[in-house]
């Protein structure tokens, strides 16, 4: 079972708040345990390499301080699955979704391809880095968005830039606003603002 997300907006919520919120669900009924971390911008990393696809990403040398909820063993990456950083921008990721056949053909998804053979003899293929996906992205987009909008584009530039390796549904949210981005193939990506008055 995938993790459900619900996002209001400031005009359909009681009090004027913007608010996004997701479960943490599994499909094999597995869970991790997770903690609560604050992360300081001296230590955000100014390199990423992820666990799981090998994508090695340069980071700015601006973070701001945020929040995460991260695995408390980070055995198989960081996986913070929501934080908020000190410009009061919240972000909360992933909600699975699926994308059709057709668009995957068009655009596959960029999945981490392993050595293979030995190097140096006939037949030896290197590691090809897959793209990016639910490990990574808060830690990615978090320290370095001012607004919803910024964090859309920030998460854009990423997946046109490294791809993924799945398709993921992502809340952000500001003060005013909030934005749905989904990543709906290798390289391509849709959002839209979720209106004032609306709750999803």
């Amino acid at each position: 079972m995938p993790c459900t997300t619900i996002l209001v907006g400031k005009k359909a919520s009681y009090d004027g708040s913007t608010m996004i919120a997701r479960n943490d669900d599994s499909g094999s009924g597995h869970f991790t345990t997770k903690k609560l971390a604050v992360v300081l911008p001296k230590d955000q990393p100014r390199h990423y390499k992820s666990v799981l696809s090998h994508v090695e990403v340069d980071l700015p040398d601006n973070p701001m301080r945020y929040t995460c909820i991260p695995n408390v063993t980070p055995g198989k990456g960081v996986w913070p699955t929501a934080g908020v950083n000190e410009d009061n921008v919240a972000m909360t990721a992933t909600e699975t979704i699926t994308s059709n056949e057709r668009v995957l053909g068009a655009d596959p998804l960029v999945e981490l391809q392993k050595e293979e053979g030995r190097k140096g003899r006939r037949g030896y293929k290197p590691e090809v880095p897959g793209g990016i996906g639910e490990e990574d992205l808060v830690l990615l987009t978090l320290p370095y968005i001012h607004s919803a909008r910024e964090g859309v584009e920030r998460l854009g530039f990423l997946h046109e830039t490294y791809g993924t390796y799945e398709t993921n549904g992502i809340g952000i949210s500001d003060v005013n606003e909030i934005w749905w981005f989904e990543s709906v193939g290798g390289h391509h990506w849709i959002a839209r603002r979720v209106p004032d008055d609306a709750y999803v």
